[in-house]
């Protein structure tokens, strides 16, 4: 088997989980065959935003044929 990897960012106001999840699920739904997604970074950004907006960088990976 071979896995190709990209990187995504998910947001979200609500915290650090869910911007993981919003990551995985437009992975989901944009990608076919994801094995895993790795958390590599989190942070929140503050300036240009009302609320603190807390994002997940991730690595997917996925099957590809």
């Amino acid at each position: 088997m071979v896995y190709k990897k990209i990187t995504l960012i998910g947001s979200s106001t609500e915290g650090f989980d869910a911007a993981v999840d919003d990551a995985i699920a437009r992975a989901e739904d944009t990608l076919e065959n994801v094995h895993w997604i790795e958390v590599e970074s989190q942070g929140v950004e503050l300036a240009n935003v009302d609320d603190r907006e807390y994002q997940a960088t991730v690595e997917v990976a996925f099957q590809i044929d």
